[in-house]
């Protein structure tokens, strides 16, 4: 709870703050790898950096983090702390590091706001500061407690690698030493950690894919801009031995469902169409009667990734419909982009989306044009999250 003392201060700066925190968090991020480059090894991905994402969605989250302080003085904002959680503890992230944090991100905001950075007003954005970091630290520590290991990441083998797609790979590994394997629940996903070409450790997240007993299964599309991917499209062969973090992320079945029995639609774009296979292969286990439409949104058939075992695990559902939306026409699909007006979405319907950010903006704002709650809308987004604190 944000004290008396400081919530005036942070009502009377925050649009101060949430107007130059884009630009301090960039300064904040140079000035700390300076310091400590060991971060970026394993820790921190290095294009996340240049290209903005990271920098951006933590400045997002500070500022949403302090108005809900603000105008909920009794909560915090659970759903933005434990996707924040789940994605430290998927890269190992240590209580100890908070410290190192702070010391940067409020040099930075000293040197940005110069005289403006009053003593009163630098306590009470520490105040805030450290109940979001204090918050986040519970939730990880609790996340490490759950796993069947206390490794940040372990070896695994390669042990099949399938293409499927346009520029889409599966790659299936086995443990390649004795570490216990956390059980993973559909949508979850776990780090990757590979070299780069100049020996840096970078992690990149993907989401689980269906897998037999005592495997790890993820698709891994390649960006012909991005660092890593190419380079595991690249190298990757069967037989190497790469390393994998336990599985996190609460975006779960569970969660998705919300336990209801009203109508669940499942949105993916192209790669992003991997946690709804999952999330199919699940409920298809569990012998769901629920209606259940999957809609994917692909370039074309041929470009469509995991198209056949999608289709497969939709088959195997009690009331399971799969449509597309493709630049061509054919049985079951709509010709251009994802459109909700031809679904008949009905209302009281749940979605989860999965995809680029502007393709799921709009089958967002179209699902609440159609009457669907905003409460009843999930998404999943690959790398740093800019859209939470804007969702």
């Amino acid at each position: 709870m944000l004290s008396a003392k400081s919530r005036p201060l942070i009502e009377a700066t925050l649009p101060v703050i949430a107007e130059r925190i884009p630009h301090i968090t960039p300064v904040f991020y140079r000035e700390m790898f300076q310091a400590r480059p060991d971060l970026m090894d394993g820790m921190f991905s290095r294009s996340s950096q240049l290209e903005g994402s990271q920098p951006r969605a933590l400045a997002g989250s500070i500022t949403l983090f302090a108005q809900w302080l603000v105008e909920n003085p009794d909560a915090y904002p659970e759903k933005m702390l434990s996707r924040i959680a789940h994605k430290h503890a998927s890269l190992g992230l240590d209580e100890g590091e908070y410290p190192t944090v702070y010391r940067y991100l409020f040099g930075a905001i000293a040197a940005d706001l110069g005289e403006a950075a009053t003593p009163e007003i630098v306590d009470a954005w520490t105040e805030v500061y450290w109940l979001m970091a204090d918050a986040l630290i519970s939730l990880e520590k609790d996340l490490y407690a759950r796993q069947a290991n206390d490794e940040v990441r372990s070896p695994f083998r390669l042990v099949r690698r399938e293409e499927t797609g346009e520029d889409v790979v599966v790659l299936t590994f086995e443990p390649a030493d004795e570490t216990p394997m956390t059980p993973a629940l559909a949508g979850q996903y776990v780090s990757l950690f590979a070299r780069a070409q100049d020996g840096l450790l970078q992690p990149r997240q993907f989401t689980l894919l269906p897998a037999g007993p005592g495997q790890r299964r993820v698709s891994v599309r390649r960006d012909p801009e991005g660092e890593m991917t190419p380079i595991i499209h690249a190298r990757l062969r069967e037989g190497d031995v790469v390393e994998l973090s336990n599985p996190y992320g609460d975006l779960t079945l569970d969660v998705v469902a919300d336990g209801g029995e009203e109508p669940l639609y499942l949105f993916g774009a192209g790669i992003g169409l991997t946690p709804v296979v999952s999330l199919v292969d699940e409920l298809a286990r569990r012998g769901s009667e629920r209606e259940v439409v999957v809609v994917a949104a692909v370039r074309s058939r041929d470009a469509w990734p995991l198209r056949e075992e999608l289709a497969a695990g939709v088959r195997s559902l009690a009331n399971g419909r799969l449509l597309s939306f493709t630049e061509e026409t054919d049985e079951g699909t709509y010709r251009g982009r994802a459109d909700v007006g031809l679904l008949e979405v009905p209302a009281e319907a749940s979605a989860f989306l999965c995809g680029p950010l502007p393709f799921m903006q709009g089958v967002r704002s179209q699902l609440i044009d159609a009457g669907v709650a905003a409460t009843a809308i999930r998404y999943e987004v690959f790398g740093p999250d800019e859209w939470l604190p804007r969702s």
